[in-house]
């Protein structure tokens, strides 16, 4: 089943605050390496996730434009930590708050990505569901999934240099 005939369940797929999803990527995404706990979580096998792009996981209220800051920041060789709504295999969800990064040859070449993701307090995404529900209205609203994408980021971006902060500033801060 791919992940568009998945449907949200409203129900989440529990996971500990001492558990650590972990996952590794190439540099279009595919996954390379996924750890039990993200086995377990995100209710795929290996077999069925090795190969696959990292977006199989993509809950469908994830704002689009969250993944373009993020590819941005990775793709020029920085990390970034993000809280990231994900949908198993079955259509439950798990908020995570990732901190994602780079992987460099010895010459300093990024050769993939890697992904650590702890379940993030209640608190925190309470906070962030309202934001990202304001980015998922401009990104619904656009009628092109490009340009709602990018306006929404734009907004992002607005906010957070409104308040004098980098993405990273405003997660640490929730």
């Amino acid at each position: 089943m791919s992940a568009r005939q998945i449907q949200p369940t409203g129900r989440e797929s529990p996971f500990g605050i001492e558990e650590i999803i972990v996952s590794k990527t190439d540099l279009k995404g595919r996954i390379t390496y996924a750890n039990d706990v993200f086995l377990r979580v995100a209710r795929y096998r290996a077999a069925d996730i090795l190969g696959q792009p990292h977006s199989i996981i993509r809950h469908p209220d994830m704002p689009r434009a969250v993944f373009k800051l993020l590819w941005e920041t990775i793709e020029a060789g920085s990390e970034i930590f993000a809280y990231v709504l994900n949908m198993a295999a079955n259509g439950d969800h798990y908020w995570v708050f990732a901190h994602v990064t780079p992987s460099f040859d010895a010459a300093g070449k990024i050769t993939g990505y890697h992904s650590n993701r702890r379940k993030p307090d209640p608190a925190q995404v309470a906070k962030i569901v309202p934001i990202y529900r304001t980015l998922l209205e401009i990104e619904r609203a656009a009628s092109d999934r490009k340009i709602g994408m990018n306006q929404a980021r734009d907004r992002l971006l607005a906010d957070l240099t409104s308040k004098g902060v980098s993405y990273d500033q405003f997660a640490f801060s929730l």
